[in-house]
């Protein structure tokens, strides 16, 4: 078999079991290592061609893996970047530092999967199972960040993290970031769980970098470090105070580390939550001496990654962000009321059913005039029905109550809020990155806009 585009490759791909669709049934059978571990054996273990940090978390883990990645790319290494999900495109998952690999790299080393791949077959006691498509996309990274000659690559857990196909690097740090209750039906249904799960990233004797967290989670991870021998950095120990500021040029972030140091950046990432994942991401880069001052934080301050407060046109202003937990949407409309006020402004809000609807929606109802409820694609499940009708029970308690309305298909959602609401006013869609990705594609085709999102790479 061979392929002359990638998107040929995705298709083939999604031939085998998609596991990101699964919202429950974590059986042994489906999420296990040892199956990954046997692929990466007889593809040549291309994981082994090149260093790279490990990053885990409930929110905020794509961000801070892309601050690390551009911070490494920075000083000079090659640095392949490893994210989920993608927003529009299967190839935002693999980039060098965010930015696109060239087309015929891309479909080369698909190329060259497939044909290691022949002769590849796992049995275990119920019989002879396949991969499944996020260890083969894995497998993919992997080899591609080989082939390619990555000094370095950036990797983010797809789900959990002890039996995530991620989970057979043996990196330079493992970095985990909050933990909320999320994926309560696969994960468990407590942080303590959770973070459980998220803590088996941490490697013998490899360093652990974790960001502020609640008590019953750093109790877990501080175990795990001390059972593994690993040396564990706390960002709350080491930062005496972290302030941000979101304005329209960008987050004005300040830094007071323990030591009397201090840095001031302007993230071109906005949302008051990114100042949390730079400042986890700049701890990272200085313990492990892969900091350069000026040209480090010069770095951090370009770095983008789709469907993080991102800005898709004006007249209104249309901003898209995945928040998805209580608290990624809290930090979000925190952020969003600095540069628009809350009033006059309209949701565009979709969410899967294993989140946490009734608090998300308790933040969002005094905050705009107009609330659409929208189905977050089809990728994964999700009732927007449902999640009107909770809208419409929650908003009696409102002395002024906003709009609601129901628009299942995202393109009109997407006219709708665009009729309705005020030039001087904005839009915000948020709730799910499959609603940001079929919202962005929406307004590409309004506006008649490029597909790619992402420049071809330029690191050396």
């Amino acid at each position: 078999m061979q392929f002359s585009d990638f998107d040929q490759f995705c298709t083939y791909m999604e031939s085998f079991a998609n596991l990101e669709k699964k919202q429950s049934g974590y059986t042994v059978r489906m999420y296990r290592l040892d199956r990954m571990r046997a692929i990466l054996d007889h593809i040549g273990n291309p994981e082994r061609d090149f260093r790279s940090i490990h990053v885990a978390g409930s929110k905020g883990k794509g961000s801070t893996a892309s601050f690390l990645a551009k911070g490494l790319c920075a000083i000079g290494h090659k640095t392949g970047l490893y994210t989920s999900p993608h927003l529009t495109d299967y190839r935002e998952r693999f980039t060098i530092s965010g930015q696109f690999f060239p087309e015929a790299q891309l479909v080369q080393t698909a190329n060259l999967l497939v044909s290691r791949l022949e002769g590849f077959r796992f049995e275990d006691e119920w019989g002879t199972t396949e991969p499944t498509a996020f260890e083969l996309y894995t497998s993919y990274a992997f080899l591609l960040f080989s082939q390619t000659g990555c000094a370095w690559a950036v990797i983010e857990t797809g789900l959990g993290g002890r039996l995530d196909a991620t989970n057979t690097i043996v990196p330079e740090a493992a970095v985990i970031t909050p933990i909320e209750l999320e994926h309560t039906a696969i994960l468990g249904n407590t942080i303590s769980l959770i973070a459980e799960e998220k803590a088996k990233i941490i490697k013998p004797g490899v360093p652990v970098f974790i960001s502020r967290q609640r008590d019953d989670a750093r109790a877990i991870f501080t175990s795990e470090a001390e059972r593994q021998h690993s040396r564990l950095y706390d960002l709350e120990a080491e930062v005496e105070a972290l302030a941000t500021r979101t304005e329209i040029d960008g987050e004005q972030v300040s830094i007071d580390w323990t030591r009397g140091e201090q840095t001031r950046l302007t993230l071109s990432m906005r949302g008051e939550v990114q100042a949390e994942n730079c400042a986890l991401a700049l701890l990272v880069l200085r313990k492990l001496h892969l900091y350069e001052p000026q040209v480090t934080e010069r770095a951090l301050e370009e770095a983008r990654l789709p469907g993080r407060m991102e800005f898709l046109g004006d007249a209104p202003p249309l901003v898209i962000d995945g928040a998805h937990t209580v608290e990624s949407l809290r930090h979000l409309l925190n952020s969003f009321r600095q540069l628009f006020g809350n009033s006059g402004n309209t949701v565009i809000y979709g969410v899967l059913e294993d989140k946490d609807h009734l608090h998300m929606t308790q933040l969002l109802l005094p905050l705009f005039d107009r609330i659409i409820v929208s189905r977050p694609g089809t990728f994964k499940r999700s009732n927007p029905k449902a999640l009107f009708q909770l809208l419409q029970d929650e908003v009696g308690e409102l002395r002024n109550p906003p709009r609601l309305l129901l628009e299942e298909n995202a393109d009109k959602a997407l006219q709708l809020a665009l009729e309705t609401t005020e030039k001087d006013k904005a839009i915000l869609c948020t709730g799910s990155f499959y609603l940001c990705g079929e919202i962005t594609r929406a307004f590409r085709t309004l506006r008649s806009l490029e597909e790619d999102p992402l420049e071809v790479a330029t690191c050396p």
